[in-house]
């Protein structure tokens, strides 16, 4: 049987619209045989996951996705095979967490501004016992009839610079590398090429992210084409990175990003794996 990896996706815990099972029985029907659940700033969902995956004779990797800022830079880190009870990622998680609630508070405080009230409310009882995302505003926005897709609501209100957005200060990048490599796990740079950086930036990043302790970088994600896939490899290669495969699934509607589909690593790559 052909092994198929999916690490890095998402369930209701954060901003998916699957539970943890349904996300772990859906990937099982697509064919993927080890899968990770890499919430936003969350392990809420890891336990049920991980049942689901036993359950089902699947290969299950304890994952998270970590909000942080890197020179005014907003970036994601994956942490792949972490303990999530380590005390220092959950202090870490908590931090977050705070972060993300009063950003929550000032995107609802903007929409009011603009005689859209009651969003806290709406959001917060959505999320439930997940993380607060933008995503949770733009289907608020959809459900009210403000907008007529998740994207005019990112193109209108929720997306950087627009009425509603609001510039948030995250983990620092070293701090979210040390409390994954202190927990056990290993720092990918997640989806490098969605953060539009110049070479030299990217260059800069790597180096950085290189120093601190990261290990991997996602070279293969749910929208790679085969020239994002040649770079990435190639910033791979330059650094010495082990590269990582996850499709950032969210939703099941939409049709571009699917469980199952992911293209396979080029063999010249280090898979991250094998550090686990």
């Amino acid at each position: 049987m052909n092994e198929q990896y999916d690490l890095h996706c998402h369930s209701t815990a954060s901003d998916g619209a699957l539970s943890p099972t349904e996300l772990i029985e859906r990937a099982h029907l697509q064919g993927v045989t080890t899968i990770s659940l890499t919430d936003h700033d969350t392990t809420q969902g890891l336990d049920e996951a991980l049942q689901a995956a036993l359950r089902l004779n699947m290969r299950f990797i304890n994952g998270i996705e970590l909000s942080t800022t890197w020179e005014n830079h907003c970036l994601h880190i994956v942490g792949l095979n972490i303990n999530p009870d380590y005390a220092l990622l959950k202090t870490g998680i908590r931090h977050l967490q705070t972060i993300r609630s009063e950003r929550a508070q000032k995107i609802a405080d903007k929409l009011a501004r603009k005689r859209i009230p009651d969003a806290y409310a709406a959001v917060t009882a959505a999320a439930g016992r997940g993380m607060i995302t933008r995503s949770h505003f733009a289907d608020f926005l959809l459900k009210q009839h403000h907008v007529s897709t998740q994207q005019e609501a990112f193109d209108r209100y929720l997306g950087q610079g627009k009425s509603a957005f609001v510039s948030t200060t995250w983990a620092s990048l070293t701090d979210a590398v040390d409390w994954i490599t202190q927990a056990g796990g290993v720092a990918v740079l997640a989806h490098p090429l969605r953060y539009k950086l110049t070479a030299n930036w990217m260059n800069r990043l790597l180096t950085a992210f290189k120093d601190m302790g990261g290990q991997g970088i996602e070279v293969i994600t749910g929208r790679s084409s085969p020239e994002e896939i040649i770079l990435t490899s190639k910033y791979l290669a330059r650094y010495d990175f082990y590269g990582s495969v996850g499709s950032d699934f969210h939703n099941p509607s939409n049709q571009w990003v699917e469980l199952g589909r992911l293209k396979a690593l080029p063999e010249t790559i280090k898979p991250v794996w094998e550090l686990f």
